[in-house]
C-alpha cells in the first residue's frame, strides 16, 4: 500500500521542522488530543510517531496506520520506546486494515487535510470503531474569518504540491458531522509555529463520538 503515498521530500522536511512545532505549541496540543483516552486505539496517518509517547497509561494497544514510507520507518523506531503498545502497519485511511467495530477510539492527528477523499477515510473511521466509541481529532481548517478564507482558497491549487497532499482550506469538522459522527468537543484556536503557514494557521481539536 506503501506505494500509493510517496511524499519523499515533504517527509523529510516534516521530518525536520517537527521538533521546533512541537516546541512551538504542538506538543501541549497532543497532551489535550490524547488526554482520558483508553482501551484499544487506531491511530490514522501517524507519521513519524509523534504522538506515541503521549498515549496515556489506560490505553492498553494502539494500531498506528501509515503509508508513507519515510515516516513509517521513523514510526517504527519511535514505538519501540513507547510506554504503551503500539504496532506500526501500513495502510491507506481509505482502506484501514482493520476489522469492522475493533476499536475504542480512533485518533487523526493533522491527516483529514491530506486524504484523497475525506468521506471515505471518515466512513472507514467510523466502520472500523464499535458502537460508542470517539474519534479524537486535531486538524487545521478553513478559516471562519472572510479574509483568511479567501487566502486559503486561493493557494488551495498550489498547497498540497508543496505540502505532501495537504488541502489548506478544507472544513473537515463539517465532513466529521456529515459522516455519522456526533461532536461533543470542538475547541477552534489559531497556531502558527512558521510565517509560511499562514494558511493553515486555524486549528481544532475535539472529540466525535459514533452513534
Amino acid at each position: 500500500m506503501s506505494r500509493e503515498v510517496r511524499h519523499p521530500v515533504f517527509a523529510r522536511v516534516f521530518d525536520r521542522m517537527a521538533t521546533k512545532t512541537e516546541e512551538k505549541g504542538a506538543a501541549e496540543h497532543r497532551d489535550r488530543l490524547l488526554s482520558g483516552l483508553s482501551g484499544r486505539v487506531i491511530e490514522v496517518g501517524a507519521g513519524n510517531g509523534l504522538n506515541f509517547s503521549r498515549y496515556p497509561g489506560t490505553v492498553t494497544e494502539v494500531i498506528a496506520v501509515e503509508p508513507e514510507d519515510y515516516l513509517r520507518a521513523g514510526a517504527e523506531r519511535v514505538a519501540e520506546e513507547a510506554s504503551v503498545p503500539i504496532k506500526v502497519v501500513d495502510g491507506l485511511a481509505e482502506d484501514l486494515p482493520a476489522e469492522d467495530a475493533s476499536f475504542d477510539a480512533a485518533v487523526a492527528s493533522l491527516v483529514l487535510c491530506s486524504v484523497p477523499d475525506q468521506a471515505n477515510a471518515l466512513a472507514e473511521i467510523r466502520r472500523v470503531l464499535s458502537p460508542g466509541a470517539e474519534l479524537r481529532f486535531y486538524e487545521h481548517v478553513l478559516s471562519d474569518k472572510r479574509r483568511l478564507a479567501r487566502v486559503q482558497n486561493a493557494v488551495a491549487w498550489l498547497w498540497p504540491l508543496v505540502g505532501g497532499g495537504c488541502h489548506p482550506n478544507r472544513d473537515t469538522v463539517d465532513a466529521i458531522e456529515r459522516s455519522g459522527f456526533e461532536i461533543e468537543r470542538c475547541e477552534r484556536f489559531p497556531f502558527r509555529p512558521s510565517p509560511i503557514l499562514v494558511p493553515v494557521t486555524p486549528h481544532v481539536i475535539g472529540t466525535a463520538r459514533r452513534p
